[in-house]
């Protein structure tokens, strides 16, 4: 394909590790992932630099461009969370010869990306396979960290998308093992947040306390999380099964009460962690956990709940959020 052929804007998903980009043609109705790419962001000095690599790459130049990023996106300068990188918006416009640039939070470009989902970019744990996305939509990923956000709306009405930092609410432990769990973060970190046991870190950190009975010294070595998932799944490891099963039942409980708290219908997984276990979660406590509401159990047993398997949402929301700002500009 010719990317100089068509009128197409730039879209990007930038997190710590990795810069994915591609193209994307922001008049049609479905959102397209053209050319995609994956830069590694140590060997850029800017995101401006890798932008510049990627558009020499594919032999593009657009005029708009919609860029999620793993910061808070408020104010004119940018700085990424966990990449020594930054910019303001006027000078990466000026820069990439842009007339429009969006700049998106990356949790929020996945939250824009749930509506254009097709049925094979999903796994439904709960409910019916062809339900349709019913909102409201509570949409919470463990990964790096633990992301959540609200869509609102409908198809009919259009879908808005409320940023939040619900990963950040007190971490709420039930029965013995998890009050252990707990004690072991706050000695270490003061205050513990759900987002301390429900990322790849947390796993790390559930592993060290349960295979020292909650003795582990502050400066233990971690297991990659990715190891620990992998010794679980293989099923020789029991602690590591154990920690896995425990991340498990949090994020049921988790998950549970985030969709109270938002007056969910739907709940979308997403984030990279989930995605490598769904036969462990479906076995888990997970949805004993959800549903362990008290009165409410009702009101949860009929919500449709999925796990997000895109290999990229957060482009595929970056390029719902290009398009949508070519439709705010656009006269009516």
């Amino acid at each position: 394909m010719n990317a100089a052929s068509r009128p197409l804007a730039l879209i990007a998903d930038i997190g710590g590790t990795n810069a994915r980009f591609a193209l994307t043609d922001p008049v049609t109705d479905a959102p397209e992932i053209i050319e995609p790419r994956t830069l590694a962001t140590a060997e850029y000095a800017s995101l401006q630099h890798a932008a510049e690599h990627y558009l020499a790459e594919v032999g593009a130049r657009p005029d708009s461009a919609a860029i999620a990023v793993a910061s808070p996106v408020h104010g004119e300068e940018i700085r990424l969370t966990n990449r020594a990188w930054s910019f303001t918006r006027g000078e990466l416009k000026q820069a990439l010869g842009l007339r429009r640039l969006a700049v998106i939070n990356d949790f929020g470009a996945v939250s824009w990306a749930v509506p254009a989902l097709q049925p094979d970019d999903y796994v439904t744990l709960h409910g019916r396979d062809d339900a349709p996305l019913q909102g409201p939509v509570s949409i919470i990923g463990p990964g790096t960290g633990l992301g959540v956000a609200l869509l609102v709306g409908d198809a009919q009405r259009g879908w808005n998308v409320v940023e939040t930092e619900g990963g950040h609410v007190s971490f709420a432990p039930l029965g013995d093992e998890e009050q252990m769990i707990a004690r072991w973060l706050t000695a270490r970190f003061g205050r513990v947040s759900t987002e301390r046991v429900l990322c790849g870190a947390g796993l790390s950190y559930v592993d060290a306390i349960l295979r020292s009975d909650g003795h582990a010294p502050p400066d233990v070595a971690l297991r990659d999380p990715a190891e620990i998932v992998a010794a679980a799944l293989e099923g020789h490891d029991v602690i590591a099964r154990r920690a896995l099963a425990r991340f498990c039942a949090v994020l049921g409980s988790v998950v549970g009460d985030t969709a109270l708290i938002h007056g969910a219908r739907t709940v979308m997984i997403a984030g990279g962690m989930v995605p490598r276990f769904i036969p462990f979660l479906r076995s888990s406590a997970f949805r004993e956990r959800f549903l362990a509401k008290g009165r409410f159990v009702a009101y949860l047993e009929s919500m449709t709940i999925r796990v997000i398997t895109h290999p990229n949402p957060g482009l595929l929301g970056a390029a719902v959020a290009a398009r949508t700002a070519l439709q705010a500009e656009s006269p009516r």
